[in-house]
């Protein structure tokens, strides 16, 4: 198995990219997003994460290996955790990426299936697909932003009492609440029970004060 590969970057086509190991060079299927990034680095020494498989020709009777590049081990957990839903194949995927793999996860996070169906290759029965079977699998793909919770804290002064609610925050979402919905549901808690000091009394609050 090749897990990862470093060498000059040589070329960009639209879905692939050629790399140069010493003496071998090495076609490598990408995601859509990282094409225009890699066209500025043709001449660089680049490292990809990979993935190795191999794809059906003229019906399945025959397979060709293909290996496919990721610039982070994270993106390629993703797009690995994305080619499990039904229908959704190593092509497919790679050109549904578009997106940083962060964004695509948030909108299923979030049940956004308007986002996912404007990617390529994703129609609404695929977005809603996606969503039914990755919902609540995708939180370790989210970029936690500090944007996300200054609505809470910009009118807390003490900035201890902030970081709780920031903390109480993350760890809804890893409880699988999508991130918006976990916001109102700390501003429900804080507005029945202004006293709670830490992120474990604020998110048992959360779930009492839920319904």
């Amino acid at each position: 198995m090749i897990s990862r590969i470093e060498g000059e970057l040589v070329s960009v086509g639209d879905n692939f990219v050629e790399l140069s190991c010493g003496a071998i060079t090495y076609e490598l299927l990408v995601p859509a997003i990282d094409r225009q990034g890699l066209t500025e680095s043709i001449g660089q020494q680049v490292t990809f994460h990979t993935r190795y498989y191999l794809e059906g020709q003229s019906q399945g009777s025959s397979f060709v290996p293909r290996l496919i590049g990721f610039g982070s081990a994270q993106q390629r957990a993703f797009f690995e955790l994305l080619t499990t839903v039904k229908g959704m194949g190593s092509r497919k995927a790679l050109r549904a990426m578009q997106l940083h793999h962060s964004t695509i996860a948030s909108a299923i996070a979030t049940k956004d299936v308007d986002l996912l169906v404007s990617l390529p290759e994703i129609g609404k029965r695929t977005g809603e697909t996606i969503v039914a079977q990755l919902n609540g699998k995708v939180d370790r793909f989210l970029e936690f932003k500090p944007a996300d919770t200054d609505e809470l804290t910009d009118s807390v002064a003490d900035p201890q009492r902030a970081e709780v609610i920031t903390d109480a925050l993350a760890a809804l979402v890893q409880l699988g609440e999508p991130r918006p919905h976990a916001r109102q549901l700390i501003e429900k808690a804080l507005a029945n029970d202004p006293a709670l000091d830490s992120a474990d009394e604020l998110v048992a609050a959360v779930y009492r004060y839920r319904e």
